[in-house]
């Protein structure tokens, strides 16, 4: 949170917001909207690579596919490929879009720390419910859960 009260934009802010009413369900995408910036915040001046910045940064805590879709909104991640979030991907740039025109009122970096606390909280039950590379569950001593 600290980190994206030193934006000095607020387009991020405008993404998650036409992402919050245009899909209310994917609070992913939506947090990829309100973070797609970070990469510039943490290393100013690394334009070329702030959207890979942003995704390493943000995939411990908030998983995969917000990291991917964070990685992928810049025209630069194309090359990657979507995987199967093409159609996510292509929403989150089209809202990208659309936010650098003042828009509709984005509210408060504060209204999304409750979506940020529930996708991370998401994030560590999935990879604490991974299993290692013999087949049994992270933790468990001999495939005991």
């Amino acid at each position: 949170m600290e980190l994206l009260r030193g934006s000095r934009d607020d387009r991020a802010l405008r993404t998650a917001a036409l992402l919050r009413r245009s899909h209310p369900a994917d609070k992913e995408l939506q947090l990829a909207g309100l973070l797609q910036d970070i990469g510039q915040m943490l290393r100013p001046g690394d334009g070329a690579r702030h959207a890979v910045l942003a995704a390493e940064a943000v995939r411990p805590l908030l998983g995969e596919r917000v990291a991917r879709l964070v990685r992928l909104h810049a025209p630069a991640g194309a090359a990657d490929g979507p995987g199967g979030d093409a159609e996510a991907v292509a929403t989150l740039r089209q809202a990208r879009e659309a936010a650098a025109a003042c828009g509709p009122d984005a509210g408060v970096l504060e209204d999304w720390r409750p979506l940020l606390e529930l996708v991370a909280a998401g994030a560590r039950r999935a990879a604490g419910n991974a299993t290692d590379p013999l087949g049994r569950p992270r933790g468990s001593v001999l495939g005991m859960p």
